[in-house]
């Protein structure tokens, strides 16, 4: 075999051998933003569900609380705000406020004792909390799945095919509202 033929298998083998890590890395990318819409659409489907039990919710509580007017306005601008929401930042956004304006009218509630009694608001409020509870464990997934995906996204040589083949560079993870860190303030009057 001469040298030319040679150095032609090395570089044939080279050329192969790149394309199929090119070829590795752009399914592997593919396939982690695939899990990264997946798992914001699970988020977006509890959200959803949050949205759904909202007019329920606040058309039980209106019946005994007629002069909450204004909290009212909030937890209906916010569930409208989540629902024009387009991308995940406005959403991510959109869905604190309407947690803080839901967690404001749970307030509201504990003054109306014959309210906290009622079996349909009994029944919408453990609706709620479980809803609550699924979005906790879908965004927990969603997070997860943005971490995986902007890991590999910014490691090298991955981050040079992302930008050639048009990936993000990075998602955006869904973050708490500001000030949930504090720890709520319970009054027992």
């Amino acid at each position: 075999m001469s040298r030319k033929v040679a150095w032609a298998m090395v570089i044939a083998l080279a050329v192969v051998l790149l394309l199929a890590f090119v070829q590795y890395e752009y399914n592997r990318l593919v396939s982690l933003n695939q899990r990264v819409k997946e798992a914001w659409s699970q988020v977006e489907n509890v959200l959803q569900r949050r949205n759904d039990l909202i007019p329920n919710l606040v058309a039980t509580v209106k019946g005994y609380a007629k002069h909450e007017k204004d909290l009212f306005l909030q937890v209906t601008e916010a569930r409208s705000n989540l629902m024009k929401a387009t991308t995940v930042r406005e959403k991510t956004i959109a869905a604190n406020q309407l947690g803080t304006a839901l967690a404001r009218l749970l307030v509201v509630v504990e003054n109306y004792p014959q309210l906290k009694a009622s079996e349909n608001f009994l029944r919408l409020q453990d609706e709620l909390a479980g809803t609550e509870n699924r979005i906790a464990v879908e965004r927990k997934k969603y997070n997860e799945a943005v971490n995986n995906y902007n890991r590999i996204a910014k490691s090298f040589p991955t981050v040079l095919l992302v930008r050639l083949f048009g990936f993000e560079p990075e998602k955006p993870y869904f973050e708490a509202a500001p000030g949930s860190e504090k720890v709520p303030e319970v009054k027992f009057d």
